[in-house]
């Protein structure tokens, strides 16, 4: 099964046979499902609310204002608990909800713990799903999956049931671990679970979630047994069920069983979106079948629908990593006419179509500008421009490069940087290089450590004889020689 492109316009393949086309695409305005990953919402007592919205708006300024003025409290002198109990007359839930997000996105989800431990204390606190359900997310997200699961008996022993969302919560932080056909396998397990469980019922979110993953583990047969399985209940699919699973299969390289779920969306009668032209373009862009992806592009803009930075940024990407030039050249000069502004993005994308078509001079062209005109640098511009160098075998611009870097000051050079270049420095056998690199990095308080040279000789996705080769070397403390491996 596959796509069809004729005439410029998007078709899509039919089911099972036959080609259904639709051209001029109308914009389509969904809606939001109530548990959306989408959208932002509270959950109280195992119920799905949205969040208040005054005609003044102000309790959600003064709560946000609060919580920022607590986070900048925060430190080794004043402690977060210290903080909380200064400010105890005026913390409530919505504010511990903000912090939650906040603590969860800087790593510091232990502290998380802390203000539910804290909460627990105080008059006002009612054992809630809500609060779990946010716990166990940000658990999940940071790779704390036995925490999740904790909370998740803890919940239970303090009186609340478990609902929908908690269970969504739950699977989503199973699926977030490093083993992931045993944590689909135990996302299943919940998914069955939820069917007999009163309250638990699966959602199209609980869908949407688990044909994802099974989607990214490559596996056709669960992705299969999910859509029947959808299509038997009483929920719906939506256009996050079709772009999701789509997306999946494209960045796995499975353009055919792709198409077939774009089928499937046409024949649900579920129109295209903005997200739905994007991936469809970065994922046969990926493949390299760039007539494909003109088309898809070509019938973008003749919908009501419009391209965003994001569709030039791939098409510059996939371009230049065919070292078709000329043609990244075009998409960069569609973004002008058409009255785009780049982003940072856009500029790394560019370096980097450059750096493959062995334009360096170009690429730090391109660099250096950005450099002088953006307000807030991004290491990822300078880790491209260091990438650029490795890719074109010139280690010792590189090392000048990343020493200006830190000398300047204008990047806060994480472990990134430094995995880029060790991998690069190994490959042209510059044990100089790598010492230097080395010193650097006992600077900033970067450990090499076991996971560090694995994960930047990229030996995670490789035999396990090559991993056992590194490891034996990074045990010994001797520099790696990536040609032996």
């Amino acid at each position: 099964m596959s796509a069809n492109f004729s005439n410029g316009s998007l078709q899509f393949p039919s089911i099972p046979t036959t080609h259904i086309k639709f051209t001029q695409i109308p914009s389509f305005n969904y809606n939001f499902h109530p548990e959306s990953p989408h959208k932002k919402h509270t959950i109280i007592c195992g119920s799905t609310i949205r969040p208040k919205r005054n005609s003044k708006s102000d309790e959600n300024t003064e709560a946000q204002e609060l919580v920022r003025t607590l986070l900048r409290n925060f430190n080794y002198d004043k402690p977060l608990l210290s903080t909380l109990n200064k400010y105890v007359k005026l913390v409530r839930t919505e504010h511990c909800f903000l912090l939650f997000e906040e603590l969860g996105k800087s790593d510091k989800w232990l502290q998380c713990l802390e203000v539910f431990r804290w909460m627990q204390k105080q008059r006002w606190y009612v054992a809630d799903n809500g609060v779990y359900s946010k716990l166990i997310s940000v658990m999940g997200k940071k790779g704390q999956t036995r925490m999740a699961m904790w909370l998740f008996s803890e919940m239970r022993n303090s009186g609340c049931r478990p609902d929908t969302s908690v269970y969504n919560s739950l699977i989503t932080a199973h699926l977030h671990s490093k083993d992931k056909s045993k944590a689909l396998s135990k996302a299943l397990g919940y998914f069955e679970k939820m069917k007999v469980t009163e309250r638990c019922k699966p959602s199209i979110v609980t869908y949407n979630i688990l044909l994802r993953a099974s989607a990214q583990a490559k596996n056709v047969a669960q992705v299969e047994a999910l859509f029947k399985d959808l299509e038997e209940s009483i929920c719906t699919p939506d256009i996050y069920t079709f772009n999701g699973v789509m997306d999946a299969y494209g960045k796995n390289g499975m353009v055919g069983e792709m198409e077939g779920v774009l089928a499937r969306m046409k024949s649900n009668q579920v129109k295209p979106d903005i997200i739905t032209y994007n991936l469809l373009i970065d994922s046969y862009g990926r493949k390299q079948e760039f007539e494909k992806m003109e088309q898809v592009f070509k019938s973008l803009l003749r919908s009501k629908e419009r391209p965003t930075v994001s569709t030039f940024n791939s098409m510059i990407t996939n371009y230049g990593k065919a070292r078709l030039r000329d043609k990244a050249e075009a998409v960069i000069q569609k973004i002008t006419d058409m009255g785009y502004a780049p982003n940072f993005i856009t500029y790394e994308c560019m370096i980097m179509m450059y750096g493959c078509c062995d334009c360096v001079s170009k690429a730090r062209g391109i660099y250096d500008n950005t450099i002088e005109t953006e307000k807030h640098l991004k290491v990822s511009t300078l880790n491209a421009m260091l990438n650029v160098y490795c890719l074109n075998g010139l280690p010792v611009e590189a090392d000048k490069l990343f020493e200006t870097a830190c000398n300047g000051g204008m990047f806060r050079i994480d472990s990134s940087t430094y995995k880029l270049l060790y991998k690069s420095y190994t490959k042209a056998n510059m044990t100089e290089l790598i010492q230097k690199l080395l010193k650097h990095m006992d600077r900033d308080g970067i450990v090499p450590n076991k996971r560090f040279f694995l994960e930047a000789l990229g030996a995670l996705g490789s035999s396990r004889a090559d991993q056992d080769a590194i490891t034996a070397k990074v045990n010994s403390n001797m520099p790696v020689d990536m040609t032996k491996v």
